[in-house]
């Protein structure tokens, strides 16, 4: 049987550790690195999400969007689309054929504030 419970704390807990390394990152100015945590931070807390909706293991998959479908999620339309600008960052993070020019270093920082919101949000809603 799974412990949803267990299942709930582990992807809270990891994505707030990565929300940690994600900034680490970003301060050094490893940006695309950076950014590539911080969908990380957010596919967990969504996958978190998934287990407590769903009463089940989180599916194998990154797509932010759709995690947040799976979870029950009642996104509003600009929470949608940034998370579709956050799906970029796990591609470009993984695939070297399709690399974007980087964000600025001030871009970046305003991208983790927001990811920082979102988790906010997301961890007082679980």
């Amino acid at each position: 049987m799974i412990n949803i419970d267990a299942q709930v704390r582990h992807w809270r807990d990891s994505s707030l550790e990565d929300l940690e390394v994600a900034r680490v990152l970003i301060d050094k100015k490893h940006i695309r690195q950076g950014l590539f945590w911080t969908h990380l931070t957010l596919e967990k807390m969504l996958k978190a999400h998934v287990c407590r909706q769903t009463h089940d293991l989180a599916p194998r998959i990154h797509n932010l969007v759709r995690l947040g479908e799976l979870g029950g999620l009642n996104l509003q339309e600009g929470q949608i689309k940034f998370l579709g600008l956050v799906n970029g960052f796990n591609i470009e993070g993984r695939y070297g054929e399709n690399l974007e020019a980087v964000p600025e270093f001030n871009e970046a920082k305003a991208l983790l504030q927001r990811v920082e919101d979102m988790v906010t949000w997301l961890n007082g809603t679980l």
